[in-house]
């Protein structure tokens, strides 16, 4: 659904009014097209005396051929690293560094903050210096958030300076336009990293999309095909139509079948008795009312799809030793799993299991030489969205940094980071793709 808000409020006379008036008047974001660079404009480096990145920084610079700023002139991109930084009296080097950078940055720029995570910075001080990274981020990310800009945290763990370039890599380029306010870690990796082509990092592996017929799960088929993964959609029978229509223009297949029903895992396994490199569970539905008035058949339908039918997926695959190595689980989640919905306890418990589930698995996982993650969408555009009153969805689209919705191919790029088999150092995340949502930020 067109966002009528945003054409209104940006054009000529009415942009005038509505900068008077202070309302929010939301960029149009840059998205990513084939074939562009990573980043399309300068990039400013620094970092605080003593960090620990720079040589791994300056390898991805060099490698994304990126153009350095100078002294002077625009920038499409800030990277800083506090690393280095031991103790609360050293966090003014965020002030010496982003109060004259700042202003530089341009339309849909980006802002990288790296440092240690706080528990392994080496002592008190350090911990807490670490973690005051935090408040700063976010809080950059607001400030900036109305020029179309985002800002991350990436803490990456010491000895895993080799893993970063998957990771800088999306959040420098407009793939990640949508993530803003975000602390990922980055630790050394549950397998080795292999040769990658950045254009198809995808190329040669197997990836199942649950709920893949349309929205965001079409989106996310479409994105990893785009990378070179052969794509196995999977969706209820009576999505059969949409599904084909996703699968064959992508060179994918299809797989119709309930996930909830008793033989779907032995199914799903047998499809893939090739092996899988990528799973990720998308399929997902709500049942929305007050606990008051959930009745236990409402509530039972809704998690057996959105929560327990991934765990016994995961349950047979793993079982069955058909997760490649370096394999990805990705799940999605929801900020109603994060900040909790009114009229959603089911959804919401469902989405906060999802968390859950990533934040138990994480250490299995890595044993096995996987990952698990996830992503929580924020507001995006779906049929489901365009189906909301205008209240709660002019609500959803303004409440956030960026002041507009997201789109499916921004969860989509997201969930594309994580399956990257670059990607082997990225594992127990859960990334919000919400613009910076107010709630639960």
């Amino acid at each position: 659904m067109a966002d009528r808000y945003s054409q209104v409020v940006n054009a000529p006379l009415v942009g005038t009014i509505a900068k008077q008036l202070g309302l929010p008047q939301p960029v149009s974001l840059d998205r990513y097209r084939e074939g562009q660079p990573v980043v399309s404009g300068p990039v400013l480096y620094d970092g605080a005396p003593a960090g620990r990145l720079g040589k791994a920084i300056a390898g991805v610079l060099d490698s994304i051929k990126a153009e350095r700023a100078g002294s002077e002139g625009k920038a499409k991109a800030l990277v800083f690293d506090a690393t280095g930084i031991a103790d609360s009296t050293e966090l003014v080097e965020l002030q010496r560094f982003f109060y004259p950078a700042v202003g530089r940055l341009q339309r849909s720029g980006r802002v990288v903050v790296l440092g240690t995570p706080p528990e392994e910075a080496g002592s008190i001080p350090a911990h807490i210096a670490q973690r005051a990274l935090e408040g700063f981020t976010r809080s950059l990310g607001k400030e900036i958030g109305g020029r179309g800009s985002t800002a991350q945290l990436v803490y990456v763990e010491p000895g895993a300076e080799d893993q970063l370039e998957s990771t800088l890599r999306f959040l420098l380029s407009p793939k990640s336009a949508y993530v803003s306010g975000q602390v990922i870690r980055v630790g050394k990796g549950v397998a080795a990293s292999p040769k990658i082509d950045w254009e198809q990092p995808l190329a040669g592996k197997v990836a199942l999309v649950t709920g893949a017929s349309r929205g965001i799960g079409a989106a996310i088929a479409n994105t990893l095909a785009r990378d070179g993964a052969e794509v196995v959609g999977l969706d209820i029978p009576q999505m059969s139509a949409d599904l084909k229509a996703v699968t064959d223009a992508i060179g994918g297949r299809s797989v119709e079948i309930d996930i909830t029903a008793d033989e779907a895992p032995e199914v799903i396994a047998s499809e893939l008795s090739g092996g899988v490199d990528v799973v990720v569970h998308n399929a997902g539905v709500t049942k929305d009312r007050t606990i008051a008035k959930m009745p236990e058949e409402r509530w039972e339908q809704l998690m057996e799809i959105n929560l327990s039918s991934e765990e016994r997926i995961n349950d047979a695959l793993l079982g069955k030793k058909l997760l490649n190595g370096n394999g990805r689980i990705v799940g999605v989640s929801s900020m109603a799993g994060i900040a909790g919905n009114n009229g959603q306890t089911n959804y919401a418990s469902s989405k906060a299991g999802v968390i859950g589930m990533v934040e138990a698995m994480a250490p299995e996982l890595a044993k096995r030489k996987a990952t698990i993650n996830a992503v929580a969408p924020g507001f995006i555009e779906t049929q489901m969205t365009a189906a909301m009153p205008i209240g709660p969805r002019e609500a959803g689209r303004r409440l956030s940094s960026l002041s507009q919705g997201g789109l499916p191919v921004d969860v989509a790029e997201t969930i594309a980071w994580f399956a990257s088999p670059a990607s082997t150092g990225v594992n127990g995340n859960v990334v919000r793709v919400c613009g910076q949502s107010l709630l639960g930020a």
